[in-house]
Formats: C-alpha cells, sequence, structure tokens
C-alpha cells in the first residue's frame, strides 16, 4: 500500500499567517503562537519552538517572550 504527504489530512481549523507559514520547500512551519497554544514540546527542533530549553519532547515550560 503506498501513502502519500496529501493523504495525512491536515487539521482544517488551522490559519495561514497565525499558525502556520508555506515554507519555501512547500512545509508547513508551524508559528510560536500555535506551538505554545498546543501546549507542549515535540522534541523534532521546530524552527518557532517557543519552549525553553528547545527541543526537548515533552517540555511545557515557555520563553518569556513569545
Amino acid at each position: 500500500m503506498t501513502f502519500y504527504i496529501d493523504n495525512i489530512g491536515y487539521n482544517d481549523d488551522l490559519v495561514e499567517g497565525v499558525d502556520y507559514t508555506i515554507g519555501k520547500q512547500g512545509y508547513r512551519i508551524m508559528t510560536a503562537h500555535y506551538l505554545a497554544k498546543r501546549g507542549w514540546c515535540c522534541g523534532n527542533g521546530c524552527l518557532n519552538c517557543p519552549y525553553h530549553p528547545k527541543a526537548v519532547k515533552g517540555n511545557t515550560r515557555l520563553r518569556e517572550k513569545i
């Protein structure tokens, strides 16, 4: 069985420019606003990670300024 990126199914409630931007390669780059609203760090080293220290899975401690 073959899976394509289009079959992943994104949350349609996300708003471009608020929750994410589109990078040069066409990927969604989640904003610090969205990541903070989610409430925890995924540990993947997101470009806009609002948590400190950055990229620590499960971390809920936000940086002082987002």
